[in-house]
């Protein structure tokens, strides 16, 4: 993400017509990570099947990184929707919010929780880079919340999370799942945080998913720059980016 980038006008719901999908699909997080690892699992079993020496060690290596990649994209594909399906009933929504999700990509988390808010609001903001999500456009996002039945309280903006286009106090609740951390330096992800803290409103809810050492980091900036009532809870399993150590963490915020 480019600090200096020029962000493009806010994305409308009336542009193009959508394409027609028969159900939301949300693409792969970081795909060239499990490509890279799925084919170095692939490449250490043919070359076991070539060596002598060390041929255990090395099909081992093969195996333990395509079961790897299995995990991946368990949880790329279904698990993490499991997880923010249960995170989203466990605070409560009473239908009628205003939910800012960060990072939205494809919708995932932001359609999740538009279904929960038949009176409310679920906005996206995003850069839209194709490196952290596949096929991560505006018109997949609305694509995907037409096919849920949720386009006409769902609303996509083009824009940089740490210089947010919303006004102070305008959401109840703001989530980010596995965004915050893309960002390259630690000021700007604090910068990132504190826009996440500046639109919520008083008492509102901030949940980032992220991975432990990052969310850890968080926690304190929020406790230090905003005397936020910060806790981090593991998400577990379902939310292993190949294994329990790339495990995510919960950083769950009232303000």
């Amino acid at each position: 993400m480019s600090e200096n980038e020029t962000v493009p006008e806010n994305e409308k719901l009336n542009d193009p017509p959508l394409p027609r999908l028969d159900r939301p699909r949300y693409g792969v997080d970081a795909p060239a990570f499990p490509a890279a690892i799925a084919a170095l699992g692939t490449a250490s079993l043919l070359a076991a099947t070539r060596w002598r020496k060390g041929r255990a060690v090395t099909a081992a290596t093969g195996a333990v990184l395509l079961a790897s990649t299995g995990v991946y994209l368990h949880t790329t594909l279904c698990g993490k929707l499991r997880v923010w399906e249960r995170e989203l009933d466990r605070i409560g929504l009473k239908g009628h919010e205003q939910l800012l999700d960060l990072g939205c990509g494809r919708g995932a988390v932001l359609i999740a929780a538009a279904r929960r808010l038949p009176e409310g609001r679920a906005v996206g903001a995003d850069l839209w880079l194709g490196k952290d999500q596949s096929g991560n456009t505006p018109d997949a996002t609305r694509a995907n919340a037409s096919a849920a039945g949720v386009l006409d309280r769902v609303e996509v903006h083009t824009a940089d999370i740490t210089a947010l286009p919303f006004a102070d106090a305008s959401f109840d609740v703001v989530t980010s799942a596995l965004v915050i951390h893309n960002i390259p330096a630690d000021e700007d992800r604090y910068r990132a945080l504190d826009e996440a803290v500046r639109v919520l409103r008083p008492g509102g809810r901030l949940l980032v998913a992220d991975f432990w050492p990052m969310a850890r980091k968080y926690a304190e900036h929020l406790r230090h720059a905003h005397l936020a009532q910060a806790t981090l809870r593991p998400l577990g399993p379902a939310y292993w980016y190949g294994g329990p150590w790339l495990g995510i963490t919960l950083l769950d915020v009232i303000k």
